[in-house]
């Protein structure tokens, strides 16, 4: 039942804002933050109402659509989706409130865009059909490709769209072929179904590359992480951190619930593949990084470098492994959406993300200089924040499999702190060159969750981790290894 609220709230939203006139735009605002508000508190009783002991599905939402053909919606959540859902439910809420004074285009359809979108999303992640989660995978493209087009900042923006949309389409297209195959061998596209058949070896080999194509491109990895950047520059601010805090976590969150539990001996035997690939993209990444001009595409690299470090923690095939790798995709979410939205007050209030720009907002702007000081440290792994807990028990897990990729791994700490710490220094100290007022209110209260998430995490992980423990236990032993 509680799920099903949490989808009737946001259609109910739709529905809302479909017929408030356009003229309205402070009430449509008010209206689509009070909906996003409700359905994040909404989903904070999905955490209390969990059941930590168990590793199955809980709060299951059974509709039958084809019944005689055996492909039926199924929703459910268990430890791995479970704080994916309050992620996409706190970021939402957040986007809006930074969009408050966003007034380009049409705000209805823009609105719109975001209630959409945080419904296919929560539909992905809640999904245990592989047939929908193909089609909610996919359908979140619409909105997010409407958003770059039509809200983008820039006279590239249609061709930023046009590669965010054709990129990840392209790739999904193999998805879909091995879905039908899995269908005509299993006859369900069930997941909790699939889970007990038992693949051939050489099957499991190409419906792996198959599903690789597609989630590979969300991560992204190296090569198919072109777009990324480029729909990064171009979207606005909500945009950005939709993408960099959610959207990323398509892509391991498709690999850790479908990849490694339906395709155990490939993803055995593609764990070399894997590790040499997320290796070279997190030292490329954070040496293009460094010399990069624009703020937000050095933040792009930075982000592909993080969830590169998490697809090597997916597949070390340990529990602590595959816990540290879901606990800094969340902390990626907190801390890579803060940075963009430090961007966009700098944005905001000189229409500028060229770094030379910048510099001694110390002096005009302290309030602004500590957040932004509290997240690039958070951004380098500071002991008590949440990366600090999901990268060294990545680094960890990782030496435990391999210690020459743990070697290459740690580096991407060492290169962060370069670009961090040199971003930082340039925007903080030196000349002033931009005088501006600090943030307001609203613009603080947008940060304030997100440090709050930050440091809980950092300080108490056990709670993330217990309620994952038992999902993530059963998926590294039952399904991996026997």
């Amino acid at each position: 039942m509680l799920l099903t609220f949490l989808f009737l709230i946001l259609i109910l939203g739709i529905v809302g804002l479909i017929f408030i006139p356009s003229s309205q735009k402070l009430i449509m605002r008010q209206f689509a933050l009070g909906i996003t508000s409700a359905v994040f508190v909404s989903s904070l009783f999905l955490w209390l109402g969990f059941d930590h002991s168990t590793p199955k599905f809980q709060f299951i939402v059974d509709s039958l659509w084809l019944p005689i053909y055996n492909i039926n919606l199924i929703l459910g959540v268990d430890g791995i989706s479970l704080f994916f859902i309050i992620l996409t439910t706190l970021i939402f809420p957040i986007c809006l409130l930074a969009s408050w004074s966003f007034d380009k285009g049409e705000v209805k359809t823009y609105l719109i865009s975001f209630l959409g979108m945080e419904l296919v999303l929560l539909l992905v992640f809640t999904n245990l059909d592989l047939l929908f989660f193909y089609i909610f995978f996919e359908a979140v493209l619409i909105p997010m490709f409407l958003v770059i087009g039509i809200y983008g900042s820039r006279e590239r923006k249609i061709r930023a769209a046009y590669m965010f949309f054709l990129y990840t389409l392209l790739g999904s297209l193999f998805m879909l072929i091995g879905i039908v195959y899995i269908y005509l061998f299993a006859g369900s596209t069930n997941y909790e179904s699939l889970s007990v058949i038992n693949f051939s070896a050489y099957d499991q080999k190409w419906l792996w590359l198959a599903f690789f194509a597609s989630f590979a491109a969300k991560v992204p990895m190296l090569p198919v992480h072109i777009w990324l950047p480029e729909a990064h520059v171009e979207a606005p601010t909500a945009g950005s951190v939709i993408l960099a805090g959610i959207l990323l976590k398509l892509g391991s969150y498709g690999f850790l619930r479908f990849s490694l539990s339906l395709f155990p001996i490939a993803s055995v035997y593609f764990t070399p593949f894997i590790f040499s690939l997320s290796l070279l993209g997190v030292v490329y990444t954070s040496l293009t990084a460094i010399r990069q001009t624009d703020l937000k595409r050095l933040i792009a690299y930075t982000s592909v470098a993080h969830m590169n470090l998490v697809m090597i923690g997916l597949f070390t095939g340990t529990v602590i492994g595959v816990e540290a790798a879901i606990l800094q995709s969340l902390s990626h979410g907190f801390v890579s959406s803060a940075l963009f939205l430090i961007i966009g007050v700098l944005y905001d209030r000189w229409h500028s993300r060229v770094v030379k720009y910048y510099g001694g907002l110390t002096h005009t702007m302290p309030i602004f200089i500590i957040i932004f000081l509290f997240f690039t440290m958070a951004n380098l792994g500071l002991p008590g924040t949440s990366s600090f807990i999901g990268e060294f028990l990545l680094l960890v897990s990782a030496f435990e499999a391999n210690s020459t990729a743990c070697f290459f791994a740690a580096t991407s700490m060492i290169l962060g702190g370069g670009y961090s710490l040199w971003l930082f220094n340039r925007i903080a100290y030196g000349n002033i060159k931009m005088v501006g007022f600090d943030l307001s209110l609203r613009e603080f209260m947008i940060f304030f969750p997100l440090v709050l998430g930050t440091l809980f995490m950092g300080i108490y992980p056990n709670l993330f981790f217990s309620a994952m423990h038992a999902t993530v236990s059963n998926l590294v032993w039952v399904d991996l290894w026997l």
